[in-house]
């Protein structure tokens, strides 16, 4: 287990209370990935992954939005939904999914805030690859900084160490679709995997080491024309967005997003190496009402302190299914996935998702944005309810 570091403008942020589960019992990075912590060490660890690597912090707002988040006069109190043809109710939702905590904005006000196992509104959680749709938001501010002139460029304009390997040819669209062609192996549980080379490779903190090992991949297919489900694509992300915006990703969402919003507390962001570069697919720790509050800048189509962050409809893009060339339909956007649920696909629904059962619902029509911590049993593949039949049962009792 590594220590983690802390650079000095994160020291003056930090805030002066200090951290509730800082002395807790964590595991090892590589117990999570294995889906090999207890219970309660797998608790532990997550509301404390900033220990597992070197981490920068983003610090929280100089006016931090009024607290508490506005609490809706008729709260929330009944959800009942159904999924595989059985009925269930919030509470079952969140015994049986192991749910750590909860936060219902609709509006922008709190219908429903719980915390569970420990977690208090001053824990940061992990949000695994939630972290790629905030890089993907990160990307869309960019865009519209005219940083990244066009989606249509190649990657190689932002990252000229990318020349000569299989993302030869690769644009910034086929990136945050996934769909470079590069082949990657995402299992997390498998030793030989490429997503656990990454892991290593952030596991030796030898700057450059995770770059290095998306340059040895081989090709699987065209650019744009095959879908796969990649953390290190995003590690591509996050490089391309460093070199384009010339600032570390948690200082450009501070500067653009969290400072501006009006986050109540610092969050932080795992590093490939003391000092370097943010992992852009994982590794993002925040309270569960910043990660509300970042939902309802979403909800605001990218407008924070009356200016806009994101270009006008960027999210819509964003965040609907995307077309392979060739026409293969995908449930993904732009590092973001689509509901399978017709009625939410309906509204423009979409969500963030990672491993464990970390989730972002926000619905557009609706008006809704849901966050869910979990700690589940294994890192997929392990929940008792669906999540999406959760996120519908929560938009119709609030309609």
């Amino acid at each position: 287990m590594i220590g983690a570091c802390v650079c000095a403008v994160a020291l003056a942020a930090m805030s002066p209370e200090p951290y509730p589960h800082a002395v807790e019992p964590i595991g090892t990075v590589r117990q999570v990935y294995d889906g090999a912590l207890t219970p309660e060490l797998a608790v532990n660890t997550f509301r404390n992954i900033d220990r597992l690597f070197p981490t920068r912090t983003v610090p929280r707002s100089n006016k931090p939005l009024a607290l508490p988040i506005p609490v809706d006069a008729d709260p929330l109190r009944d959800v009942r939904f159904k999924d595989g043809g059985k009925t269930y109710d919030l509470e079952s939702y969140l015994e049986l999914n192991r749910v750590t905590g909860l936060l219902v904005l609709k509006d922008g006000r709190v219908k429903l805030e719980r915390y569970r196992l420990g977690n208090t509104e001053r824990t940061r959680w992990m949000s695994m690859s939630v972290a790629k749709s905030i890089t993907s938001t990160l990307i869309g501010a960019a865009v519209k900084q005219g940083a990244i002139a066009s989606l249509a460029d190649p990657v190689t304009k932002y990252v000229p160490v990318l020349k000569g390997s299989s993302y030869e040819g690769v644009s910034v669209r086929d990136v945050l679709m996934m769909s470079s062609g590069v082949r990657w192996n995402e299992a997390y549980t498998d030793p030989a995997s490429d997503r656990r080379r990454l892991l290593e490779a952030q596991i030796s903190q030898v700057p450059g080491s995770a770059l290095k090992v998306m340059t040895s991949l081989p090709r699987a297919g065209e650019p744009g024309t095959v879908n796969n489900y990649s953390t290190g694509e995003t590690q591509i992300a996050g490089e391309i967005l460093r070199a384009a915006v010339r600032q570390p990703l948690a200082d450009y969402l501070h500067e653009r997003i969290w400072n501006r919003v009006g986050m109540e507390d610092d969050a932080n962001w795992w590093l490939d190496s003391p000092g370097g570069v943010e992992i852009g697919g994982s590794g993002f720790s925040a309270t569960l009402r910043d990660y509300g509050r970042f939902g309802q800048f979403l909800l605001n189509d990218g407008v924070a302190g009356g200016e806009r962050i994101l270009p006008e409809g960027w999210l819509r893009e964003a965040t609907t299914p995307k077309t392979l060339r060739g026409g293969t339909l995908l449930d993904y956007g732009y590092l973001w996935w689509t509901p399978p649920i017709d009625a939410a696909l309906a509204r423009g629904a979409y969500s963030a998702i990672g491993i464990y059962g970390q989730r972002l619902f926000v619905d557009p029509t609706a008006r809704v944005v849901i966050v869910v911590w979990s700690a589940r049993a294994k890192p997929t593949g392990s929940e008792v309810i669906d999540d999406w039949a959760f996120a519908e049962g929560v938009v119709e009792a609030l309609q």
